[in-house]
């Protein structure tokens, strides 16, 4: 017979482990965290999602950032995604998810362009082991859509998985 103290130890033992970002996270344990700071700093094995445009462009907004830390515009040009998919690069250990959600960059995208872009996104991610996706704050910046709504739709796309996305702001 096991007794009491030996059998929170063992639920300790195993919360902990289920928090361990070396192993993945048991049933759908979908889950949106919040942190201040900055993206770029977020753990090496996170995947990094925002949104362009087809053209990829990629001239203002966070953006930029990710054009001058990633390049290989050409690269993702080469995959003539459309709008309502996504073009992935992967650099080391690490997926970096375009979400195309719009033809040109002076466009505004739509939630439903963006709900079929993270479907493409949500896609990839099963098929290639992706627990952990970094994010900012998709589409709210200079796209002018809502967070409410979005965080809506990504906990509606993800609700099924073990994914934890974390959202950056500064």
């Amino acid at each position: 017979m096991i007794t009491k103290k030996e059998a929170q130890s063992k639920s300790k033992k195993r919360r902990k482990m289920a928090s361990s970002p070396e192993k993945p996270p048991e049933g759908n344990n979908f889950e949106i965290r919040y942190l201040k700071g900055d993206l770029f700093a977020c753990p090496e094995k996170d995947a990094l999602a925002h949104c362009i445009s087809e053209d990829c462009n990629m001239e203002a907004g966070i953006a930029v950032l990710f054009k001058k830390k990633y390049g290989c515009v050409e690269e993702l040009q080469n995959q003539k995604k459309k709008t309502g998919e996504v073009a992935v690069l992967q650099k080391d250990q690490r997926y970096i998810y375009y979400l195309i959600t719009k033809k040109v960059a002076s466009d505004k995208p739509t939630y439903d362009d963006l709900q079929s872009s993270l479907k493409a996104m949500k896609n990839h991610c099963l098929s290639n082991g992706v627990l952990h996706i970094s994010m900012p704050k998709i589409g709210c910046g200079l796209d002018n859509l809502e967070w409410d709504k979005v965080s809506a739709i990504i906990q509606e796309i993800f609700k099924d998985t073990s994914t934890i996305v974390t959202v950056y702001s500064l």
